[in-house]
């Protein structure tokens, strides 16, 4: 596809599903809503400052380039630790500035997620940080949706990122499962106890570190609630993870179309990829509990040129496997996509093939 038929398809697509974005969010329309996805990555939740990892302040420019491009939801990953005082109070400017950018992409017609991202590792599923976690995590929660209690039902609230125990990356134990399962059922409490539209905004759970054996092996028992199928589980996507984030490797090629053995994994080709998300759609949306990818996508190692093709192969496929098997896919950006001020397209032809794989067959109902 050339860069000129590129943006004209684009531009397009944008027209078409512009007319009626603003619709109540439930589970029966979430898919069609909020796909596809972008993530605001390295930004919020960069340590020590916003702009450590490399990227300025949010803009409305760049929301409304996202809106515009075809992209339907945002999900802001968001650091609040260092922003707290030793009372897990948090500042009353960073809540405002948090507010200001929630603000900033609902304008821009995005249905929007925010969570408390990784925030320096302080949430552990183990036993012996069990309450200290508990206790945190409803002291930042009750701040977060008093805050926001009032916002319809456009912004969607994720209770954490990929909660594990940090450096072990195996099966989680029992311990794991049910430190992690309780972590989730203490956000959805301190949620919807603040009242307001927090009484039923659809409330974002996550998958024990956001991996899709784990979610399906340990929490398909979704977190107690006072309102039904307001609920949502999260989960991320990475494999093979040779190909995708693993820099110091030189596996470059994936797919059917790979040509060099050498240069290709051994598994996570298109039928794993099907295969995983089957998995999540039999555990969960089967079941009335849609589900969200909030991360995914495949890094460019920059050595190998030709590596490009394979990368925007991988991320189609996903979101096309996502979509088809009910999934919404939220694609994991640290500002390689669009220009993160201007909101200038960086990468026209992979925004329009995420596009198309992940459209609906009648567009215009968005």
């Amino acid at each position: 596809m050339t860069l000129i038929a590129s943006l004209i398809t684009a531009q397009s697509i944008a027209s078409a599903i512009s007319v009626a974005r603003l619709e109540d969010l439930d589970t029966t329309n979430s898919l069609r809503l909020m796909s596809p996805g972008i993530n605001l990555g390295n930004t919020m939740e960069a340590i020590p400052t916003e702009s450590s990892w490399g990227n300025p302040s949010p803009t409305e420019a760049y929301f409304k380039a996202v809106s515009v491009a075809g992209f339907r939801s945002i999900r802001i990953p968001l650091a609040w630790t260092q922003y707290a005082d030793a009372n897990d109070l948090i500042s009353v400017k960073w809540m405002a500035h948090v507010t200001d950018v929630v603000r900033m992409a609902l304008a821009a017609h995005l249905y929007v997620m925010i969570n408390i991202h990784w925030d320096g590792g302080w949430i552990q599923a183990t036993y012996p940080k069990q309450k200290t976690v508990t206790l945190k995590l409803r002291r930042f929660w009750s701040q977060i949706a008093m805050n926001f209690k009032d916002f319809d039902s456009h912004l969607l609230f994720a209770g954490t990122n990929e909660i594990g125990v940090e450096g072990v990356y195996g099966p989680p134990t029992g311990e794991n499962a049910e430190v992690q399962n309780s972590f989730n059922q203490t956000f959805v409490e301190t949620v919807r106890s603040s009242g307001g539209k927090n009484a039923t905004r659809m409330l974002v759970v996550q998958g024990y570190n956001t991996d899709i054996d784990a979610a399906v092996k340990v929490n398909t028992k979704m977190p107690a609630d006072s309102v039904a199928n307001r609920l949502m589980m999260e989960v991320h996507y990475y494999s093979p993870y040779n190909f995708t984030l693993n820099d110091k490797s030189d596996i470059w090629q994936w797919g059917k179309a790979a040509t060099d053995p050498k240069a290709t994994d051994t598994w996570g080709n298109e039928d794993y990829v099907d295969g995983q998300f089957a998995k999540m759609k039999a555990a969960f949306i089967d079941k009335g509990t849609p589900v969200i990818l909030g991360e995914y996508c495949a890094g460019m190692k920059t050595r190998f040129p030709a590596m490009d093709r394979y990368r925007k192969a991988w991320d189609e496929y996903v979101t096309r496997s996502a979509y088809s098997h009910g999934i919404i896919p939220m694609l994991w950006d640290t500002g390689g996509v669009f220009d993160r001020v201007n909101g200038k397209l960086k990468d026209p032809d992979l925004v329009v093939r995420l596009v198309q794989a992940a459209r609906t067959s009648d567009v215009t109902s968005r």
